[in-house]
């Protein structure tokens, strides 16, 4: 299916509201790496929040201290989250074990 023609008042909207939810993903990220946020406020939002729902959970792990990417992938893989899970599609379980996980590293 091809996409549909904008015009250009339609694509000026569109990219600003893409600049919108980079600008806030990047922010969420920020915090959680600095401690100003946890991971259960992260999930929190996601449930109401739109924009942090669709971000990827990889995107968010390793944006937290101390996980990287291997250690990320790794975490997703034992607790069988997709490499493309969104954090608005985890499910009860995978929010409690992902908690669970971090829950020992607070400060």
């Amino acid at each position: 299916m091809p996409l549909p023609e904008l015009d250009d008042e339609a694509r000026r909207e569109a990219l600003a509201k893409a600049a919108e939810a980079r600008k806030v993903r990047a922010e969420l990220k920020q915090k959680l790496k600095s401690g100003e946020m946890e991971l259960s406020d992260v999930l929190a939002r996601a449930d109401v929040d739109e924009t942090v729902g669709k971000t990827r959970v990889a995107a968010v792990l390793e944006s937290m201290p101390r996980v990287g990417k291997v250690r990320a992938r790794k975490l997703m893989e034992r607790l069988d989250i997709s490499p493309s899970r969104r954090l608005r599609g985890l499910g009860g379980n995978q929010r409690e074990k992902l908690l669970a996980e971090f829950e020992d590293e607070r400060p």
